[in-house]
């Protein structure tokens, strides 16, 4: 199935029907949408870049039939949440997800992310240690771990994508170009290549490219690269570092694709030191950095499985 959009879409784009309900939720000061499904204990799961809700269409519906509370919000920025002009560092977007839990009625959550979403389990695991029950990580290191990471020649390489984004407005006008494809660019080279032959990928990648267009959504997602590459020598990026050396007391499960060309398995391997409580560290042969797109069964198991 192919998606194709004709001109810049609106918020109500990212709207997609399926086995889920659509709520908008007030949350530190900024309204969130998310998909949500099934009914018992909350499961939050947080999307990282170039996604929104959507990437989490089959957790979705796992996980509400594994009896959970599964919500998929759209992050600050994103989708079709709110898209103010700041609030796009680490401690501000945690806050956000800390503030959504409450807004549920819930005191904690199975806080599950990727990429950029599982900067933002790390972030509220050691900032917000009260609202994370249990956290599980896809495709990310820890935060301190990613920094050093970054002292590699292999990771920065990795990484160079992201030097192009701290350009002021251009990174934004390549994103909601339509004769350009910087989504699909990136998806290309970080999927695995099983799951980039299949109509599946395909469509993903229609589905994200439309989402980036969305006004103001491509300067969100810029807002987030920017933060954490402008903040390293920042007072607020050093006070950050300095907090985020607190021990996570949450359990955590870290499920890294052994071909991930994005966040590499060296770089996020490691990761469990800043982990007080009980860690696992699972490897996914032949999966790149999208594994609950790649291999949604097997993720989606291991998150109930670590929920319970």
């Amino acid at each position: 199935m192919t998606v194709r959009v004709e001109g810049p879409p609106d918020a109500t784009s990212v709207l997609l029907p399926g086995p889920w309900t659509h709520r908008d939720i007030s949350a530190n000061g900024v309204r969130l949408h998310a998909a949500e499904a099934g009914e018992g204990p909350l499961v939050l799961l947080l999307h990282g870049f170039p996604q929104f809700w959507w990437a989490w269409r089959a957790q979705l519906t796992d996980l509400a039939a594994a009896g959970f509370h599964v919500v998929a919000p759209d992050l600050r920025g994103y989708g079709a949440s709110d898209k103010p002009p700041r609030g796009y560092d680490l401690p501000s977007l945690s806050a956000d997800v800390a503030a959504l839990v409450r807004a549920l009625g819930e005191q904690d959550a199975v806080v599950v992310g990727h990429d950029w979403g599982g900067l933002l389990g790390w972030t509220m695991a050691a900032l917000h240690p009260r609202t994370v029950r249990r956290l599980v990580v896809l495709s990310m290191a820890h935060p301190r771990r990613l920094r050093a990471g970054m002292t590699d020649p292999a990771q920065r390489r990795a990484s160079r994508y992201a030097l192009g984004f701290q350009l002021p407005r251009l990174p934004e006008r390549r994103l909601t170009r339509a004769d350009d494809d910087p989504v699909a660019d990136l998806m290309q080279r970080w999927a695995g290549p099983a799951w980039a032959r299949t109509p599946g990928f395909a469509e993903a990648v229609e589905r994200y490219r439309s989402a980036a267009r969305i006004p103001q959504a491509a300067y969100g997602a810029m807002e987030y690269h920017r933060w954490a590459a402008r903040s390293q020598l920042r007072p607020d990026g050093l006070r950050y570092a300095r907090r985020m050396a607190a021990p996570i007391s949450a359990p955590t499960l870290q499920l890294h694709g052994t071909l991930d060309p994005c966040v590499l398995v060296d770089t996020a391997r490691g990761s469990g030191r800043y982990v007080a409580g009980a860690y696992e560290w699972r490897e996914l042969p032949g999966i790149g950095h999208f594994p609950h797109e790649e291999a949604p069964a097997e993720v989606s198991r291991a998150i109930a499985e670590w929920a319970t």
